[in-house]
């Protein structure tokens, strides 16, 4: 299941708990209802949370650090073949922000 399709049930959740929560507050002031939606309501925050923790696809510093090192073997390895040091290195940070924009 698409982390979209957990926010969209856990917000249907929410609201019918905060509905539910209201309702039957307001008809009767059942404890057992009202307590029954509120956990519904926190069950499905703590769901959500730890799908989204599952799913999180953010790489680690160690990765980048490496990617970096290997960017900065190939600018020496292209500059020690007679490129200008200073025209590759403006057209690694051009790319970069061409990338970063996308």
């Amino acid at each position: 299941m698409r982390v979209r399709t957990f926010r969209a049930v856990a917000a249907v959740i929410w609201v019918a708990g905060i509905v539910g929560m209201i309702v039957s507050s307001v008809n009767g002031n059942n404890n057992g209802w009202v307590l029954t939606c509120g956990l519904l309501t926190a069950a499905a925050s703590v769901v959500l949370l730890s799908v989204t923790a599952a799913t999180n696809v953010e790489r680690l510093d160690v990765f980048e650090d490496a990617d970096a090192e290997r960017l900065e073997t190939r600018i020496e390895q292209v500059v020690a073949t007679g490129a200008d040091e200073l025209v590759v290195r403006s057209l690694v940070r051009d790319s970069m922000r061409l990338g970063r924009r996308r």
